[in-house]
């Protein structure tokens, strides 16, 4: 498991595309039959994915960690955004299909990764952070998530946002996740753009059209970068960095935060007029 450390903005301000890719994007994250993890150092977020075609893959256990097994001090939240999949938390299976959810709390010890049809397989996007208390096992359908009706047609935002873990949803730590898809002829997120100084996020791109791309848009308001990004392809936004994007065609991506806390609303909004 690789890892990605804490970037200064004043550095940020001189890196190249080469070195913004380096530092903040996590490409090919999904392979056939494998288990991918990077760890991040901001707020110790862990950012992978499991995709299990015609074998169970069990969720192995990492020597940076230092731990007894994966999730000894960690929770876990997991979006499916494939096919229909089935996840076991220690002997207990769960149907975890496209757009479900699946938390898991500390102290869980065995979590095995299974695809309902090896033609159809399931593609897990999971994300973990450190935890001090321990919340139950949870799982949310992306039916029963709450939504929240953003944007609309005429400045080519209109969207549906889906909230799943979080302080009215499913109970964490630290852990807050969820995901949004835009409408056919919407190409922008998270615009007006924010950023939280309390929390870092990470996005997982899904459901890019082949031959599109998103432009994902980094780095404080007033001197912005951007980074391209394919389909399963996630990025890493820091306390301190805007975190918006337009694609050349529709598109989905799951949303995660770690950090002092659970308030989805907690942001520091910019106006339109004062990006750079």
């Amino acid at each position: 498991m690789r890892s990605i450390h804490a970037v200064h903005p004043d550095d940020f301000k001189s890196y190249q595309t080469d070195k913004i890719r380096e530092r903040f994007l996590l490409d090919d994250i999904v392979q056939s039959n494998q288990i991918n993890f990077i760890y991040t150092h901001y707020d110790r977020m862990i950012i992978g994915s499991a995709n299990p075609v015609d074998t169970k893959l069990e969720l192995p256990n990492y020597s940076n960690l230092k731990a007894d097994y994966f999730l000894q001090r960690r929770e876990m939240g997991i979006i499916n955004v494939a096919g229909d999949g089935e996840v076991t938390v220690d002997g207990k299976s769960h149907l975890v299909n496209k757009l479900d959810c699946l938390y898991i709390g500390k102290g869980t010890q065995n979590v095995v990764f299974a695809s309902v049809d090896r033609n159809k397989p399931a593609v897990f996007y999971m994300l973990s952070c450190p935890a001090h208390a321990n919340y139950p096992t949870a799982l949310m359908s992306g039916a029963d998530a709450v939504k929240v009706d953003a944007g609309d047609s005429s400045t080519a935002n209109k969207r549906i946002i889906n909230k799943y873990i979080h302080a009215e949803g499913i109970q964490s730590c630290q852990l807050v996740m969820g995901l949004t898809i835009l409408a056919e002829g919407s190409v922008w997120n998270t615009m007006p753009a924010h950023t939280h100084d309390r929390r870092m996020e990470a996005y997982f791109y899904f459901d890019v059209l082949d031959g599109q791309r998103v432009f994902h848009y980094m780095g404080e308001g007033d001197e912005t970068r951007h980074i391209v990004l394919k389909n399963y392809d996630a990025v890493v936004s820091p306390p301190w960095s805007i975190h918006s994007g337009s694609g050349t065609a529709n598109y989905s991506f799951i949303w995660g935060m770690a950090g002092e806390n659970l308030d989805y609303t907690d942001m520091d909004l910019l106006n339109i007029t004062d990006l750079k």
